[in-house]
């Protein structure tokens, strides 16, 4: 499969990892979260990539694996997510991911409980059903707060979404960083050049790491593979989705499973995607014989 875009795709597992996963390219993701963070962050000087795979405490316990995860100079911690389809409970998901970062800020013997603030960053290529009455709104910053007053009751506890099929602007009406920012993550595939506008060092250098025709032989297939990946499982989970919409919740799950499988997923995969268990995946699988 032989692409015929001029950049990658940044929905893809491949092209969201080079530009914003690799060293060489890490003052890419400084940029970006400096500008989605600039309110109340001030300014991040330096991000340190850590693993992305945690573990439970125990051996029964499951485990997370984020997009990205980074800790600022101040020891604060980042993940950075990219969900390509409708998932079952991606907020629970988001919920239960960011209880990794808290609980490996434990001290061993007398501690006071002080923690590093936690951000959780979510970007999305689909929108969340409760949230189509607003296809304005695309960015959502969510902290503890009280009901009543509205205040936040804790401040080191982010979970930021942005569901990019609302941001619809054009080239022309990007008036700030931020805007540039997800216009490139948006439409980056379908861009032909860079675009005058959007004529910054930081740009060049997306731009540059981004050409396909600047990709080895082994990354142009690691690409494509990607990509068809991509695009595979996102038709099959979205078919099913809107398929699935007036349906009970658990007929939903199990038109979803048969899905990717028909499209070839192996269930691993499947569990991943869509949050059920190993288990539940498996009980679905049309190819076992009942």
């Amino acid at each position: 499969m032989a692409t015929k875009e001029r950049y990658i795709n940044l929905f893809t597992d491949y092209g969201f990892k080079k530009i914003f996963g690799e060293e060489p390219n890490k003052n890419l993701l400084l940029d970006f979260l400096n500008e989605l963070l600039k309110e109340e962050q001030g300014k991040i000087r330096d991000l340190t990539y850590l693993k992305t795979e945690q573990l439970g405490d125990t051996h029964i316990d499951r485990k997370a694996i984020f997009d990205l995860y980074c800790e600022n100079e101040r020891g604060e911690k980042f993940i950075v997510e990219l969900q390509k389809s409708k998932q079952n409970f991606f907020k629970d998901r988001a919920l239960y991911y960011s209880t990794f970062p808290i609980r490996e800020q434990a001290e061993r013997g007398d501690w006071n409980f002080k923690l590093k603030a936690v951000y959780t960053v979510a970007i999305l290529d689909f929108v969340f059903d409760e949230d189509k009455d607003q296809p304005k709104k695309y960015r959502y910053d969510v902290k503890l707060s009280d009901v009543e007053t509205n205040r936040v009751f804790y401040d080191k506890l982010t979970f930021i979404y942005l569901e990019m099929p609302k941001f619809t602007k054009k080239l022309e009406e990007l008036t700030t960083r931020f805007d540039k920012w997800l216009y490139v993550i948006r439409n980056l595939n379908r861009l032909e050049r860079i675009p005058d506008t959007l004529r910054e060092q930081v740009f060049d250098q997306l731009f540059d790491s981004a050409e396909i025709a600047r990709f080895t032989p082994d990354q142009v297939r690691s690409y494509e593979k990607s990509l068809k990946y991509y695009r595979d499982m996102k038709n099959s989970l979205d078919t099913a989705f809107d398929e699935g919409k007036e349906e009970g919740m658990k007929e939903r799950d199990r038109e979803i499973v048969i899905h990717a499988f028909q499209q070839g997923f192996d269930i691993k995969m499947i569990a991943d995607l869509t949050g059920l268990s190993v288990e539940e995946v498996e009980a679905w699988n049309p190819n076992i014989k009942k």
